[in-house]
């Protein structure tokens, strides 16, 4: 069975997905998509010969590799960043140890005690309601209902 020019650059931009996903320096997914672009501009004809497959190639990995790298990288960034625990912001919790303006106390929340913060610096007693507003680690950042 021999292999035609555009399945070839499909096999080698699938290994280049498969490089990218291994790695984490985010380079691989350019030079999968100057290879899988390769290949259809090649299947449809307009990359007829090898010569003009390996330009196009070359121009469209380097060229998508600098003008879009750090956009990506901003954007995965600033996904993975607030994506650990977003499902508790908004709900609320009671206090069960004091917790003082600048300092930690605890609060009861799902069947559990946490180590939770003031966001307003205002000192909060045992007994509160609080609203859950962000997390920072393992620590809960509250402020009174």
């Amino acid at each position: 069975m021999d292999l035609t020019l555009p399945q070839i650059w499909l096999i080698v931009g699938l290994l280049m997905l498969v490089a990218e996903l291994v790695s984490v320096v985010l380079v691989f997914v350019f030079f999968a998509a100057g290879a899988l672009i390769t290949a259809l501009l090649a299947s449809v004809g307009l990359l007829p010969d090898l010569n003009s497959q390996l330009f196009a190639f070359s121009l469209i990995s380097v060229l998508s590799m600098f003008l879009l790298r750090k956009q990506a990288q901003t954007l995965l960034h600033r996904r993975g960043k607030h994506a650990e625990y977003n499902e508790y912001a908004g709900e609320t919790a009671m206090v069960i140890k004091d917790i003082p303006a600048n300092g930690e106390g605890k609060i009861y929340y799902r069947g559990a005690e946490w180590i939770a913060r003031s966001a307003t610096h205002i000192p909060i007693d045992a007994g509160s309601k609080v609203i859950i507003r962000t997390t920072d680690g393992i620590k809960l950042i509250v402020e009174e209902a």
